[in-house]
């Protein structure tokens, strides 16, 4: 794996409230993690063979699962629109430009609901479905992890 890579994911964490990272490229895997007062450390090793993998994903899975269900908790009810990175959110194309949907405002699917920027890669964050935004859960230029909730749609 590049090491220019493993210093883009290290600057993504220290902006981020992210306490542990992991990148997968084929074989090759990056685990970056931060404990109390140390800065991220970055770790090359190699994937475990795909059979091993799916006994390590829930156990990973499992903490964000309560901590999304407890703030999930204060959400409207709605379609949820997740975040399927982890990177930072942003309302609008351009820090001077409007947002592409506001509270209130109707969307199709497919229309754009924001960018999320993960390793310096704008990706448009699309409508699922139509229907009215209800709550946008995410502050502009704020981080986000995947599965966020970014929107609620109705």
């Amino acid at each position: 794996m590049d090491i220019r890579k493993i210093k883009k994911l290290i600057e993504l964490l220290e902006e981020s409230s992210l306490s542990e990272i992991e990148i997968v490229e084929g074989e090759e895997s990056v685990r970056l993690s931060r404990s109390a007062g140390m800065a991220p450390a970055a770790v090359p090793y190699y994937a475990p063979p795909v059979a091993a993998a799916p006994p390590a994903a829930p156990p990973a899975a499992a903490p964000e699962a309560s901590g999304g269900e407890a703030q999930e908790d204060s959400v409207p009810e709605g379609e949820l629109v997740r975040s399927p990175m982890v990177g930072t959110f942003y309302a609008a194309s351009t820090p001077d430009a409007e947002p592409f949907v506001k509270p209130g405002q109707q969307v199709s699917e497919g229309e754009t609901l924001c960018i999320i920027e993960a390793m310096k890669m704008f990706n448009q964050i699309e409508a699922e479905t139509s229907g009215t935004v209800v709550a946008v859960l995410a502050e502009n230029g704020q981080p986000v992890e995947f599965d966020q909730p970014l929107f609620v749609i109705r």
